[in-house]
Parts: structure tokens; sequence; C-alpha cells
């Protein structure tokens, strides 16, 4: 496998976290990269459900190391409570199977606070934030005034830069009309969570750079989707990290020529969660997949947005990440379907459009061009090989993946890992 990038290639939820289990059966180290715990990875292994936030997915597979990069924006109560919680279901968690960065910015208890205050503020405007207070860690992060983890594990250093950070932000909160946050209790609070994680706290750069020289194999972990990378996505309802590959380096310390593949991860139509133009949504693929007990977020439980496949975009995904290989997840959905719709251009203005405009406002201005494909009305969550696939299954399958400029690696027929096809 080498040193793969796991990229969603749509607006996130593409079904990152099976294919990641699926290929951690390769990789000897998983590394996650950027976000919070407002990503949600559902993996299903031997009947059990596991939602995973800010732990990387390798984690249920014994024999595999875990890296949290300092790329990640990591809240430590949050992530002292999911490894305890992966430490009930019988998951081994320790400094043998997960190292987090030192360099790691934290989340912290304001931030959550002014994420949601803000959020609010918005009205009609708002950008669909989980409100897990991401969006204001890496704002102090690019202003320079974030907490790190290597601060958490100087317990006195802590505890001084807090309190300024947290009469800062009381300020701010007073404006919002909002109570004061008692620095005294959220020091206390955050310290605890942080001498849980001590055990895995170090250098991650020097680690990985020694295992990329060792030959071992690693795998890059993406959370959210390309169209919510703060760059490339549909800004401003993104989200606040570099999602995309390019992601993956600066938040490992990893250089771009020790990477050699960037596989990206779609399912078989097209899902957004929260606010922001989606060319291709149809409320009664949304009624029925939702019917079905589908698409639902793993963090939030918001119903997500649905709609065809859309070829545009997943091409232009693959020209931001360099897409060698794409695995298609959720083909199981379409299964009942007598025809299916796959989006190929937009039309914007009378204009026929590849690629899908930057400005928000002319993409929600873009009219979809379809292709109708015929469905295969069959049940294929059985199926276990690409020649048992249904024939109209295998023609949609290839077509997708050519009007999106990549080739077929990987199809999912359902969450567990047994429904895996590898091409």
């Amino acid at each position: 496998m080498s040193n793969t990038i796991l990229v969603g290639a749509q607006w996130g939820d593409e079904g990152k976290g099976k294919i990641i289990d699926f290929l951690t059966e390769h990789a000897q180290i998983v590394v996650r990269s950027q976000g919070g715990n407002n990503a949600g990875h559902t993996v299903i292994v031997g009947g059990t459900k596991y939602v995973l936030h800010l732990i990387p997915s390798g984690i249920l597979r014994e024999g595999t190391l875990c890296v949290i990069g300092n790329g990640v924006v990591l809240d430590p109560v949050a992530v002292a409570v999911e490894i305890e919680g992966l430490r009930t279901k019988g998951v081994a968690v320790n400094s043998q199977n997960l190292m987090i960065s030192d360099a790691a910015h934290l989340v912290l208890p304001y931030h959550r606070q002014l994420d949601e205050a803000k959020e609010l503020a918005r009205g009609s405007g708002k950008i669909g934030t989980t409100k897990r207070g991401i969006g204001p860690a890496y704002g102090d992060k690019i202003a320079r005034v974030g907490l790190r983890m290597a601060d958490l594990m100087q317990p006195e250093v802590f505890a001084e830069k807090l309190r300024v950070r947290v009469r800062e932000n009381n300020a701010i909160l007073k404006g919002y009309g909002l109570p004061e946050l008692d620095a005294e209790a959220m020091i206390l609070e955050v310290q605890a969570a942080g001498e849980s994680l001590r055990p895995f706290v170090s250098n991650t750069v020097a680690f990985l750079h020694k295992a990329v020289a060792a030959k071992k194999e690693i795998l890059f972990e993406g959370a959210q989707g390309t169209f919510l990378d703060i760059d490339f996505g549909t800004y401003p309802y993104v989200t606040s990290s570099n999602t995309t590959a390019g992601g993956a380096c600066t938040g490992s310390g990893v250089p771009p020529n020790r990477i050699d593949r960037v596989l990206g991860v779609i399912k078989a139509y097209t899902t957004r969660v929260g606010e922001g133009p989606f060319p291709t949504e149809n409320d009664g693929l949304g009624d029925m997949l939702h019917g079905m007990g589908r698409e639902f977020g793993a963090t939030t439980g918001r119903a997500r947005r649905c709609g065809w496949f859309d070829a545009v975009a997943v091409r232009y995904a693959g020209m931001i990440n360099g897409i060698d290989e794409l695995a298609v997840t959720n083909l199981d959905g379409l299964d009942s379907l007598k025809s299916i719709k796959v989006c190929t251009h937009y039309r914007l203005h009378g204009e026929l459009l590849e690629v899908p405009p930057n400005d928000y406002a002319q993409l929600s201005a873009c009219e979809p061009v379809y292709t109708e494909l015929p469905g295969w009305e069959t049940p294929t969550d059985a199926v276990r090989s690409w020649d048992a696939l249904p024939a109209n299954a295998r023609d949609y399958l290839l077509k997708i993946c050519e009007w999106s400029g990549a080739k077929l690696r990987i199809a999912s027929v359902g969450p567990n890992r047994e429904q895996t096809i590898l091409l």
C-alpha cells in the first residue's frame, strides 16, 4: 500500500471510516492530520458499531499504531471520553497504539461557547457548524494566541496562559449576552483530562520521519471532504481546515515527496450536511434514503441533504487532491431504482462548465446537466466479487469513475468490512 492519503472527494460523510478500516489491514500506521471532533467516522466490526470522532479508525485493528497529528484541533476532555468509551467496548487504547502531537492545538470551553454564539447571531445566514468550537480554535491558531498540547503538559504554564485567554474571551462572550466562564474550574477540568492523555503525547513529526525511513506503510486519514476545505470548498459554507491531500502533509509534518498515492472516497450519490449550495440536491432521493434509515450524521444525528452523483464536483476534487484511485461507497443505497441520474456538467447562464465555479452564489445558480443510466433493481449487499455485481451496477460504477477522471479501486455495498469489493 505504501504511503497513502485518503480523502473525501465530496462534502464529507463519504464513508471514509469504513474504507480506512478496510485498508488498515495492510497499514502499520494511521495518521489523522486535520479537523477536530466535528468529524465522525462510523465503522462496524463484528456487528459492533463504533463512532470515532478524534481517534483514527486504525485503533480497531490490532497491531496498528494511530497518530493524531499537529494539524488537528483537539478537545482534551472529548478525546479522554472517547478513549474511555472505546475501552468499555473492549478496544485497547494505550501508548503503544496511540500517539498525540504535542503541537496539536486545543479546543477549549470558550471556543464552543463562541462557536454557538456566532452561529446563532448569523440567523438565516448560518453556516451549519456543529458548534464543537472547531472554527474558533483554528481562528486562535491563525491569530497566534492558541494553546497547544505542549502547554497542557506544563500545568503552571497552561494555567497562566488559560487565565489570560479566559479573561479576553469572557469580554467577547459578554458582548453576546452570555455569562462569564470560570477560569479556575476550567483549569481543573482540562488539566485532569490532560493528565490522562500525558502518556500519549510526544513529537509525532520525528516519529513519522523515522517510520518513513524504516519503510513503514502509513495511511493518512482525512476528515470531512474536499468541498468543505477552507480554501477549495464552497466558501463560506466550509470547515476551518484543509481537508484536501495537501493538508495531510502540513498536518503531519510528512513532506509531499514521501507520499505514494492518493485514494479518493465517494458515495455512489451525493450528500452534504449543513448550509450551502448543492447543485444535484433531490428531495425525492433524500426521502428514499432517509426512509431506509440512511444518511444521518455520525456526529450530530442530523439528516443529510441528498442528491444525484455529481461528476463535476468529483472531477475538480481529483484535480485538487491528485486522486489516483477511487473507492465508491453506498452502492447498495441505489439498488431499488429503475433509473439513476448523474450530473456530468453544470450550466451557468447558458455556458457549459466542466468544473464548479468558486463563488458560492454562482454555484447556487448552476443547473446540473444530467445523463440517465439504467438501474439494476436487485440487492447488492450480499455481493462479494466484481463479477457477481449486476451488469448495470458495474457499468454505473465504471461510468461515474470515468466521468470523474480516476480509476475505480474499491466498491462498497454495505457498512461491514466484508461488504467490500477490491478490484
